[in-house]
């Protein structure tokens, strides 16, 4: 199930700190304890990642 266009935004949001801060999916998954995978649905909005939200936005220093 798709998270929706919310979700979709917070993905593009993800994936451009990525790239800003030259870290990749598979490290942030390491570091927030969940698979590359799952990391690849929040990019692409088939999940919203609300549950690592907070932590995905400590480490790459997203704010509201």
């Amino acid at each position: 199930m798709r998270a929706g266009r919310k979700g979709c935004d917070y993905g593009k949001l993800v994936k451009k700190r990525l790239i800003d801060l030259g870290m990749t999916q598979a490290e942030l998954a390491e570091m927030i304890g969940v698979g590359r995978p799952y990391i690849c649905r929040i990019l692409t909005g088939d999940r919203s990642g609300k549950k690592y939200k907070a932590d995905i936005d400590r480490i790459l220093k997203i704010s509201e």
